[in-house]
């Protein structure tokens, strides 16, 4: 058992591990301090499922030999013991730092043939590391002090430009961690030149006639976009002009449809590196002196930041708005915010319960997130909560009160707000709901408020929950317990016992599936009596639908160009400012009306439920019971396997539950869409007098015609999706736990390296981790 003194390395990064030189009265609920290297302030504490251990009472049970690392080891997480505040690595680091180094060493011993067994160890082990990122969305009106926010929480000061009120973050942001070396990066990822084409032709659209330009907020926006990119040449120029080479021959990237890649030292000389990529500065002479931003060209901007521990498994985006007119990036915003476990909505305190453009983002995005998506928690974030005014003849007591008791009542008039929102709450429900009052000045500078005030620290801790350390580490050793127990299983030659135990485990799977099988069908034949009613509803009500959207009332003449702006862009128009129009959404609202609290029952995204009523989570074929039983001691190691692997199977198959879910949810709109764009293109093509008219009556013929067909295909399609997801659920289910049998049960003798020393370490870290915390407290 005895290890090298070195840190193993990793995929992600090594550990740097200190020992304490102080004794612990903790009784075993022992504070987690992450601190980023480039950050220098302590994350809070926060409770775990399994608290962490200290790495010398791990060397005590283990037998481990003391660990000693230089500082020059990169991805290190470093934590302060909260008796003394010296330094010292996680527990579960260290073990799964040991149990990797165990498993590619047993990978490196397995014979080169290339038959079933070998592909299946080898597969296995290759597939024991997963990188499941959560998703932070977060999103907020310009000026509301997103990224002061996300600067403040991360550690990183002056990484995401903040503070000019006049200036706009224009492109989705990722923030990650960059775990493979100590640079600061971002990568660029553009348009596709045929994209751009065709937004060219949304802007030029809105320069066309216009009685009165300077109060037209699409025909504003259009002329800045164009002059943040070409100056002053796009004028007087077509469309077609404006696609020359020598527009772009600073992002060659650009026209080669890759990647732009900037590296950097320190996160401000990244930040003014990347603010033409993705921030509109509203500037006339910027212009006029040739200065031009990118942003319009940008699809998504990934920033990866060395060693913060914030960020390990988790990427925060910043979002602009409810989406983009441009369809690569609404594409791409649609995708991640439905892969978003948690959303920030963020608002300035004065006006965080009537700000309009913070309920409308909820308000309009909702149904990507929850019954689309996979949200669980909704954060309203009130910021600027110090900035109260007329305190400067008050002590700091006297400030610190006002704001504590403006913190509370904002608090109040938010979760009133919410109450309100009935058709946000039928996707997601008020225990996901949850509001902050945060300061990032405060945060910093500690003028009036102490840190915990500014709850800046609790949403640090929701990032540190979102990261799972131990159930990364758990999974792993778990996952390669299972193996090694497989491989050593594999030698014992038990033919009798093996036969019965297989016959019982396959008696015991057919039972299983016809209890999975019921209970999802009885949900599918539920849906399609849900779909029925919502046909009938949407056939009685989409010309009266169609005409709230084609005979707006407060739109006037300049509608003609939002309805061509509609047309061209398949339905859907994205004003800068505003609610979106998506007349494809609305022809479906009545079909997804009617299943809504049909799905959000079946596909909850609350991690304590599972979909179908939980039916995949209590699958099982009871091998804890035949661990138990004496006549089976001979194939306990055969059977520990399987227990893994059926946990396995059912956390693989609730993550394809839930990415499928999505599909089949959009499914209803999607197939409108499609049944739509024959009259698009249509109307598209119409000009010259009586265009508006002409388009309109289009649009209305085609819905006319097609009503009594497209509602009943929506709900075919959807319904033909539920079937599928069914049949491959149990399909999943059958094949992989019949797989498991054979290669448990009915593989004998086969020539494999010996791994009981390897087996028996992993083993010593699997009790480890499963021990409970209050053991700890008996060191």
């Amino acid at each position: 058992e005895e290890q090298n003194t070195t840190v193993p390395e990793t995929s992600e990064s090594s550990v740097e591990v200190c020992p304490s030189t102080s004794k612990t009265n903790d009784k075993g609920k022992r504070k987690l301090d992450l601190q980023g290297e480039s950050s220098q302030r302590q994350l809070p504490a926060r409770k775990r499922p399994r608290e962490d251990i200290q790495d010398s009472a791990i060397r005590k049970r283990l037998r481990q030999p003391k660990l000693s690392f230089g500082k020059g080891d990169t991805g290190q997480a470093e934590r302060k013991r909260e008796s003394d505040g010296s330094q010292r690595g996680t527990a579960e680091e260290v073990i799964l730092s040991y149990v990797k180094n165990i498993m590619r060493d047993v990978d490196k011993k397995l014979p080169k043939q290339d038959d079933k067994f070998n592909k299946f160890l080898k597969n296995n082990i290759k597939h024991l590391e997963t990188d499941k990122r959560e998703v932070v969305g977060v999103f907020g009106r310009t000026g509301a002090g997103k990224s002061s926010l996300i600067n403040a929480v991360i550690g990183e000061q002056g990484l995401l430009p903040s503070g000019d009120i006049s200036a706009c973050t224009s492109v989705m942001i990722k923030v990650e961690a960059n775990m493979l070396n100590p640079k600061y990066e971002a990568e660029i990822e553009f348009i596709t030149k045929e994209d751009w084409k065709e937004e060219l032709w949304t802007l030029f659209n809105f320069l066309g006639d216009n009685d009165d330009p300077e109060k037209d907020e699409d025909y504003l926006d259009s002329v800045e976009t164009l002059s943040m990119l070409y100056g002053e040449e796009w004028k007087n120029r077509s469309p077609e002009n404006l696609m020359e080479k020598k527009f772009f021959k600073e992002i060659p990237e650009f026209l080669s449809s890759k990647s732009k890649i900037l590296t950097s030292d320190t996160a401000k000389e990244l930040s003014a590196e990347l603010v033409k990529y993705t921030r509109s500065e509203s500037k006339e002479e910027d212009a006029k002196d040739g200065k031009k931003w990118y942003w319009p060209l940008v699809k998504c901007v990934t920033v990866r930041v060395p060693k913060n521990a914030f960020l390990q498994h988790v990427t925060l985006v910043d979002l602009p708005g409810n989406g983009d007119r441009n369809k690569s990036r609404d594409t791409i915003w649609k995708k991640v915010i439905g892969s978003c476990s948690t959303v920030w909505i963020v608002a300035e305190i004065k006006r965080a319960a009537s700000e309009k453009e913070s309920w409308e983002i909820l308000e309009e995005s909702c149904s990507f997130m929850g019954n689309g998506g996979e949200c669980r928690q909704i954060h309203f974030i009130c910021t600027m909560s110090d900035n109260i005014g007329g305190s400067g003849n008050q002590s700091a007591a006297d400030v610190r009160d006002r704001i504590l008791k403006r913190n509370k009542q904002a608090k109040r008039d938010v979760r009133a707000e919410f109450s309100k929102l009935k058709e946000v709450k039928k996707q997601l429900s008020e225990k996901c709901f949850e509001v902050f009052t945060v300061s990032s000045d405060e945060f910093l500078e500690k003028i009036h408020l102490d840190p915990v005030d500014t709850e800046i620290p609790e949403l640090q801790e929701i990032l540190q929950d979102l990261n799972e350390w131990h159930s990364e580490t758990f999974n792993y050793v778990s996952g390669a317990r299972g193996i090694l127990s497989l491989m050593k299983g594999a030698s014992i030659r038990e033919g009798d016992i093996k036969t019965t135990v297989c016959k019982e485990l396959e008696e015991k799977l057919s039972h299983e599936l016809v209890k999975v099988r019921e209970p999802v069908e009885e949900t599918v034949a539920a849906f399609k009596r849900c779909l029925i009613v919502g046909v009938e509803k949407s056939k009685d009500s989409c010309d009266k639908v169609l005409k709230s959207i084609l005979y707006p009332t407060k739109k006037g003449g300049a509608f003609h160009k939002i309805l061509k702006c509609l047309v061209q862009n398949g339905g859907i128009h994205k004003p800068k400012k505003g609610k979106s129009i998506n007349i494809n959404m609305k022809l479906s609202s009545c079909l997804t009306d009617s299943i809504d609290e049909e799905f959000k029952k079946t596909f909850p995204n609350e991690r304590n439920s599972g979909p179908f009523n939980g039916v995949i989570n209590t699958f099982s074929l009871d091998t804890e019971k035949l661990m138990t039983n004496k006549e089976c001691e001979t194939v306990k190691l055969q059977l520990t396997f399987f227990k893994t692997e059926e946990e396995k199977m059912k956390t693989n198959l609730n993550n394809l539950i839930r990415e499928r879910k999505k599909t089949i949810y959009s499914s209803l709109t999607t197939t409108i869409e499609e049944t739509m764009k024959p009259c698009y293109d249509r109307a598209k093509e119409i000009k010259g007098e009586g265009m508006l008219k002409n388009m309109r009556e289009t649009i209305e013929m085609h819905v006319h015609d097609s009503k009594n067909v497209m509602f009943a295909q929506a709900k075919d399609t959807m319904m033909e999706q539920m079937r599928e997801l069914m049949l491959d659920i149990l399909k999943n289910l059958e094949s992989t736990m019949l797989e498991s049998i054979e290669l448990s049960l009915k593989t004998d003798g086969v020539s494999i390296p010996d791994v009981s020393d390897e087996l028996e370490m992993v083993k010593n870290y699997y009790n480890e981790l499963t021990k409970s915390p209050d053991d700890d407290a008996n060191l």
